[in-house]
């Protein structure tokens, strides 16, 4: 199948996005950093998304990772220190991703998380936003928000507890541990397990399957489910956000950064 690349003057060569036949890419193209996500890649993921609803021919979205080693690492930590340090360039930096986010979650078409490798942090939480995931068996998964100090917003724990329900979003969230693919599949974080030769077969069976069904019935009933999915209008989101700014403000989240770079355990004070 011929792969048509689009968008490559408008975002970073850091996500590669093409149409392949019925299909949309989106791939994370960082492979030296585990295809870590960037401030530029958050920016540019609405971009592609809004390319592919807006052709009729794309029928289904697919995320990626290049290489065979990461889907995605989680947030660029090598990024922090510039972007997510003072409290306005936190707020920026949380406006970008958050419309990232929601831009994938609320995609109208079908949209696939084909996870080979590490799925950690931020990375989990896109793959959350998919509708779909599948994985090879020698992915791992994780959210170790706890061992770096920072903030982890409303929304992306909403995708957790609707994956794994609330006590294994607790347990997932407060462990911050490392999951096998097949421990995250029992956890409701992945729908399929493969081996890793029959990653790319499985990815195929469910567009095939999807592809074959009526666009209109399909994203009304996507949109349906997100609407059930929704946060409820007693949840004050401002409290929220401030909660987030308040770990970012943190001297855990200083030791934290500081121990990722030393490569040691960070000793947390909770101030």
């Amino acid at each position: 199948m011929t792969a048509q690349r689009i968008l490559q003057d408008r975002i970073t060569e850091n996500l590669v996005v093409e149409k392949r036949g019925s299909a949309g890419w989106i791939t994370f193209n960082d492979p030296g950093r585990h295809n870590a996500v960037s401030y530029a890649m958050w920016e540019a993921i609405p971009l592609a998304l809004a390319e592919f609803d807006a052709d009729p021919a794309i029928r289904v979205v697919v995320l990626t990772g290049a290489g065979d080693r990461s889907f995605v690492s989680g947030a660029n930590i090598s990024q922090f220190e510039t972007l997510r340090s003072a409290q306005e360039d936190v707020q920026a930096y949380e406006k970008v991703a958050e419309a990232a986010q929601l831009a994938l979650y609320e995609h109208a078409k079908p949209t696939l998380a084909r996870i080979k490798g590490y799925c950690i942090g931020g990375g989990l939480n896109i793959a959350l936003c998919c509708d779909l995931r599948v994985a090879s068996d020698d992915s791992s998964f994780s959210i170790p928000a706890g061992k770096l100090g920072l903030g982890y917003r409303m929304t992306a724990i909403r995708n957790l507890v609707n994956a794994a329900g609330a006590a294994g979003a607790l347990e997932i969230f407060l462990t911050a541990a490392r999951y096998r693919a097949d421990q995250a599949h029992e956890r409701g974080l992945v729908h399929k397990v493969v081996p890793a030769a029959e990653l790319d077969q499985a990815l195929d069976e469910y567009v095939t399957q999807i592809c074959a069904n009526a666009p209109l019935t399909l994203s009304a009933g996507k949109k349906m489910i997100r609407e059930i999915q929704k946060l409820g209008p007693d949840v004050d989101m401002q409290a929220m956000s401030r909660l987030v700014l308040a770990c970012f403000d943190s001297d855990d989240y200083r030791e934290g950064k500081r121990a990722f770079a030393e490569k040691r355990a960070p000793v947390f004070t909770g101030t």
